[in-house]
């Protein structure tokens, strides 16, 4: 698999990761070996960028990912990022301090078993984080204590990751962006490849519907958050089917299919179409099925689609996405 390398950190990295929010819930229920199961298949299938985050199944996720890394004895050949700040209650741009940060990383670095964390991000906090720079302070003090050797931010939205570049410690940005959510691509990718900020895809699947998984009758599992946070119930909806509406997004789905080449699934077609934005580092699809993790490596190794495919995504979006997410995120 194709590597790029991760902003100014240093660390070349797979173009597929591997997302791990499954690992902690909120997609059914699963075992611990389940999850561990799954982290194997993405290290067998030459992934070595996971994401994590503290709040995924309140560290079941770390505590996984650690796990099977330290049963590989791999962690020199993984990059491993986590996340912080949602387990604020409540969740307000006070309490990205300076104590809490600390704690939160301890935590993580207890959790994953390591003395240093490769990347600690920010986990979409309130817009008025961006604005304070004792934040940003207290990450770079953690990082000189040799706590954490990169940090950056995972955003909701554009303008949170325009801010958040403006902070020249901030190495990486996490960011939604897919035939769904094709934003980020009119400013934000050409402004962190200016700065030579590493681009961290996730959601990068619409929760499915760019896998052409669904019809609109699908049915979701009660403790699936596609079934619970469809209106933004539990947390930012653009989280859930990229903030499309669910119908609309099969519909939408169905539509795209047109543009797929015969040998690549729809899966494939939409990891490829992300890849062809240079300024792309990873996406981090998530997933606990062993041949769609193989299936999403694979998408790395395809040729970069034609002016008509991507000519043909963006009249797909004009036609039915862009109306419901393009001015919210």
């Amino acid at each position: 698999m194709d590597r790029r390398t991760l902003g100014t950190t240093g660390f070349d990295v797979t173009e597929i990761g591997l997302g791990t929010w499954q690992l902690g819930g909120d997609w059914g229920e699963l075992t611990d070996e389940e999850g561990r199961e799954a982290v194997r298949a993405a290290l067998d299938e030459g992934v070595d960028f996971l994401d994590t985050a503290d709040v995924y199944g309140d560290g079941r996720s770390e505590r996984l990912v650690g796990e099977v890394l330290d049963e590989r004895d791999a962690w020199d050949e993984v990059t491993v990022a986590t996340k912080a700040g949602r387990r604020l209650d409540p969740h307000e741009a006070d309490g990205y301090d300076a104590e809490n940060l600390e704690r939160f990383v301890d935590r993580s670095r207890e959790q994953l078993g390591v003395e240093t964390l490769d990347l600690l991000q920010l986990h979409c906090p309130p817009w008025e984080t961006y604005y304070r720079p004792e934040t940003f302070e207290a990450l770079s003090d953690l990082r000189a204590d040799g706590k954490l050797a990169h940090y950056g931010v995972s955003v909701e939205k554009v303008e949170q990751g325009l801010k958040a570049i403006e902070y020249p410690g901030v190495e990486s940005v996490q960011i939604i962006f897919n035939p769904f959510r094709q934003r980020p691509a009119e400013r934000f990718l050409r402004e962190a490849e200016k700065r030579n900020v590493g681009v961290v895809v996730r959601v990068p699947l619409a929760s499915g519907l760019l896998a052409g998984a669904f019809d609109a009758d699908e049915e979701f599992p009660e403790e699936d958050h596609r079934n619970y946070n469809r209106e933004g119930e539990a947390f930012d909806v653009g989280e859930t089917f990229a903030g499309v509406p669910f119908e609309v997004g099969v519909k939408a789905a169905e539509e795209l299919e047109a543009a797929v080449p015969e040998n690549a699934t729809m899966a494939q077609f939409t990891l490829r179409w992300i890849l062809d934005h240079d300024a792309v580092t990873t996406i981090i699809p998530g997933s606990l099925d062993a041949d769609h993790i193989a299936d999403n490596v694979a998408a790395s190794s395809l040729p970069s689609l034609s002016v008509d495919r991507h000519r043909r995504t963006e009249d797909v979006y004009d036609d039915y996405v862009r109306e419901h997410v393009h001015h919210r995120w």
